[in-house]
Order: structure tokens, then C-alpha cells, then sequence
């Protein structure tokens, strides 16, 4: 649906974006990561056709959105992230000019602005004046505009921006709805939202591409941070075994009561060594002293994490300068 080749977009002296190339196949729902002035913003008005590219080529479900730029644009759907409502007109009003704009056929407009409404949950406020609207809700009204031509393609930016957590957890999981009949392209800040929604993510950094892949394959990017062990045996005699490891290869224990005969340990691990290492040394110390491990498992490291990883600077590295520092 997605095709990026070296896509490059430069505002004369400032360059927002530099050579990214991605894809993202037929309904997949693929998150599009990055820190404040990455460039993400410049790239979904690119393919969303707001933005000529300075070079590279850019296809919308086939269609070279600059030879064919109406095609490529019937075959999506874009939110902005601070999406210019009207706020002077009804929800409905406002639906239908914007159905009308996008060429809807005039038969079918009113079943496509009920479905829209349906889907983005604002049914109940067709009637009502958008200036009238909270946050969220106009929020709904601009996913319902981008629904409303029923596009095999949808490009969101930023969709909970200044949401309540109630309204992030409904919107998130609309769009995870949204995804099971077609493409989802979503940038956000909010990494629990990747995680919940998207199957893969791609990630961007002053202007360049980073990282992609599916979430598992992205935190695999990024070592172990700690095991996570359950023993079967008193609490002395556990912290008694694991001592040694605790002074030379853990940075820190924490325990936590499972059971009266069993105990689950969180050991930290110091950066400098080897997942395999100390669970070995674990191992062994816990068998030596005859005490039963019920599991040890390393933890995989969240996406927050690796995210962090992939985008952190020295603050004395001079950042390149971004069209999108807001």
C-alpha cells in the first residue's frame, strides 16, 4: 500500500528528512516512531500529498503520488495532528462538505457519513456545533473525516494527542478495529500504543530511518536487562545461595511473596555482562545449594527501552538542523 525510495525533503538550508526508504504491505497496522523533529510529521505530509518531495518517489497503493497525485489520494485517508475543523459547522455539515470535497458519490454520501459517525463514535453529536465539542470528541470527528470516502488506507498523525487516558484506550482500540479491513499507518509518542496495536513499527531519527521490523524483532535489538527467577525453598536459604551472584555479577535483588514455600527474584543485570553468564552462575549456585528453580527467564526489554536506545544523543552532539522543532 506504502512504497518510500529515498525519500528527501528539504526546506533550503534545512533538511527535515534525508534518504528514507520503508513500506508498509496490505493491512498491516505499522507504527512510525520517532522524537519531536524526526522528520515524522514531513513524511505523512508527503505521502499524504500536502508535501512535494525534493527527491526520492513515493507510491500510494501503486499510484506515484506526484504524477498521479488524485489517484494516490483517493486511496487514503489522513488525520493531521491538529486537524483543521470547522468549528463553526455541525458534525454532519461539516462530514458532508468534506464528502463532497472527496468526491463521494452524491447517492452514496449520506450511507458514507452515517458509517464514518458509526465508526468514530460520534452518531450522537451529528448534530452538534464542532466549536461545542471536547478534545476527544473533536478528535473523532477528524478520524471520521478520513473514513468517510472508505479508503483501503489510512494515515494518522498523532490521533490521541492531548487525550484523557479514557479517550486514548477508546481511540486505540478503534483503531485497532479499524486495522481488520485495512492499512493503518500511526505515529505517536505514546510506545504502549505501538505495542498494543501494531504489528511492526518503523523508526526515524533526524531525518533518517533507524530501525524497522516487527516489535519482537525490535527488541531483540536490545540486550537483557534482567531474570526474572522463582525458587521453591525458604527465603534464607535462597538469599543465602544467591549471594555471591548478588556481589559479583547482579546489580540488584527484588523479591516479591508468591507463596509461603517460594519466592520470586527480579535480578538486575550490570551492562557489562552476559545474559547467559549469569544465568549459568545462577543456576549453578541454586543447584549446589539444593534449591529447586520453578523458572528463570530473562526479560526482553520494552520498546520504551529500545526506542530510548535508537533516538538518545550526548548533549554535546550537535543535533542536524529539522524543519519540525515544535
Amino acid at each position: 500500500m506504502i512504497q518510500v525510495e529515498d525519500l528527501t525533503k528539504d526546506y533550503g538550508t534545512v533538511v527535515a528528512v534525508r534518504g528514507v526508504s520503508f513500506s508498509v504491505g496490505k493491512g498491516e497496522i505499522v507504527g512510525f516512531l520517532g522524537p519531536n523533529g524526526a522528520g515524522k510529521s514531513t513524511t505523512l505530509r508527503v505521502l499524504a500529498g500536502f508535501l512535494g518531495a525534493t527527491s526520492g518517489h513515493v507510491r500510494i497503493a501503486g499510484h506515484d503520488i506526484a504524477k498521479a497525485p488524485l489517484a494516490a489520494r483517493r486511496a487514503l485517508g489522513y488525520m493531521p495532528e491538529s486537524a483543521p475543523l470547522y468549528p463553526e459547522m455541525r458534525v454532519s455539515e461539516y462530514l458532508m462538505f468534506r464528502a463532497r470535497l472527496k468526491e463521494v458519490p452524491r447517492t452514496e454520501r449520506l450511507r458514507a457519513i452515517g458509517g464514518a459517525m458509526d465508526r468514530a463514535g460520534v452518531s450522537h453529536m451529528a448534530g452538534t456545533v464542532i466549536a461545542h465539542l471536547s478534545k476527544g470528541y473533536r478528535q473523532r470527528v477528524a478520524l471520521a473525516d478520513a473514513l468517510v470516502s472508505n479508503p483501503p488506507l489510512l494515515i494518522l498523525d498523532e490521533p490521541t494527542a492531548g487525550l484523557d487516558p479514557n479517550q486514548i484506550r477508546d481511540v486505540r482500540a478503534l483503531v485497532k478495529d479499524l486495522g481488520s479491513d485495512r492499512t493503518v499507518l500511526l505515529s505517536t509518542h505514546i510506545l504502549s500504543e505501538v505495542e498494543a496495536t501494531c504489528e511492526r513499527a518503523i523508526v526515524i531519527d533526524r531525518g533518517r530511518l533507524v530501525a524497522e521490523g516487527t516489535i519482537e524483532e525490535l527488541r531483540a535489538r536490545q540486550r537483557s536487562t534482567g531474570l526474572e527467577l522463582r525458587v521453591r525453598d525458604p527465603h534464607a536459604a535462597a538469599e543465602a545461595a544467591l549471594t555471591a551472584v548478588f556481589g559479583v555479577s547482579v546489580r540488584s535483588g527484588v523479591t516479591e511473596e508468591t507463596a509461603p514455600d517460594r519466592r520470586r527474584l527480579r535480578l538486575g543485570l550490570d551492562a557489562a555482562l552476559d545474559a547467559d553468564t549469569v544465568t549459568e552462575a545462577v543456576v549453578q549456585a541454586l543447584t549446589a545449594a539444593g534449591i529447586g528453580i520453578h523458572a528463570l527467564v530473562p526479560e526482553q526489554a520494552s520498546l520504551e527501552q529500545v526506542f530510548s536506545a535508537l533516538t538518545r544523543h550526548e548533549p554535546s552532539a550537535a543535533p542536524e538542523q529539522s524543519a519540525e522543532t515544535a
